[in-house]
């Protein structure tokens, strides 16, 4: 048995019981259950429909998402979670860069490595050499002033721990950022990069190893291994080419308004919602969501 889950974007709200009729017209659809009015609704489904593809097109076109999973096991024990783009809707390197004049040039690196165009620890190497003597001082100033949470984010961290899930940032950025994002969201754990610092400024080096896409899912395995878990009961997101190999290992991956070669490799795909949407495709209802 699977379950489909059609989602719309909260702060619009404008799914309505037709919507799933229209569905039920080409597909042999269950009752549908409303999770979130408006929002989150989904029902049971025997088999994979041969036209599942096209017809998540056409929803995307209509402003929603639209997720089809076995049902079983569907309620995951850990949440594992990339920070940049992801929990905040910011690149943290982007704007250290921004404070250091040189905003434009690592940007247009950042973008090419989350495409996979780049070899992410050669692009983290690059960037970082373009911080040296960037007063440490500015991550305050970046967190205070320029980094802003992705909505739902505190909700989908506080709902799962509340269900005795065990939760994890694992980023390719940086542990100054991840340390002030773990602590604002409630996370258990937090994996960064670390950044070599003399006399208060930045040496334009990383400490090695980097926290890359090969330690994103030796993280994972890492994790449920301590936890007494396999990776099928973790839920990870992420939205970078650095993200793949993790959410392809996890019980289910979604890419999160990622880039397109990330969500084309993906079969959960989050485009229009915001990281309820997570809670959700795990049965939660509304009245389920905890509000920190």
């Amino acid at each position: 048995m699977l379950t489909l889950t059609l989602l719309a974007a909260p702060d619009r709200a404008d799914l309505t019981d037709s919507a799933l009729s229209d569905l039920g017209a080409v597909w042999p659809l269950g009752e549908a259950r409303w999770l979130s009015p408006g929002v989150a609704v989904e029902a049971d489904l025997a088999s994979t429909p041969p036209d599942l593809w096209e017809q998540w097109r056409a929803w995307q076109d209509r402003g929603h998402d639209l997720v089809v999973q076995p049902a079983g096991g569907r309620r995951k024990q850990v949440l594992l979670a990339d920070m940049d783009s992801t929990m905040v809707q910011q690149e943290c390197i982007d704007e250290l860069a921004a404070h250091a004049g040189v905003g434009d040039l690592v940007s247009g690196i950042t973008a090419r490595a989350m495409n996979g165009e780049l070899d992410f620890a050669e692009a983290l190497h690059e960037r970082v050499a373009l911080l040296q003597d960037l007063p440490t001082s500015v991550v305050g100033t970046v967190l205070a002033e320029r980094i802003t949470y992705t909505p739902g984010g505190a909700e989908l961290v506080a709902t799962m721990r509340a269900k005795g899930a065990y939760t994890a940032l694992v980023s390719g950025g940086f542990t100054p950022f991840t340390e002030a994002v773990a602590a604002a969201l409630g996370f258990d754990e937090h994996r960064a990069n670390t950044l070599a610092v003399a006399g208060g400024r930045f040496t334009g080096r990383v400490v090695e190893p980097v926290v890359g896409r090969e330690a994103k899912v030796a993280a994972l395995r890492e994790i449920t291994a301590r936890l007494g878990l396999t990776p099928r009961e973790v839920i990870a997101v992420g939205d970078g080419a650095n993200d793949l190999d993790m959410l392809h290992l996890a019980g289910t991956g979604v890419a999160l308004h990622a880039k397109p070669v990330v969500a084309e490799r993906c079969d959960v795909r989050v485009n229009h919602g915001d990281l309820t949407a997570l809670l959700y495709l795990q049965g939660y209802a509304a009245h389920d969501v905890v509000r920190p």
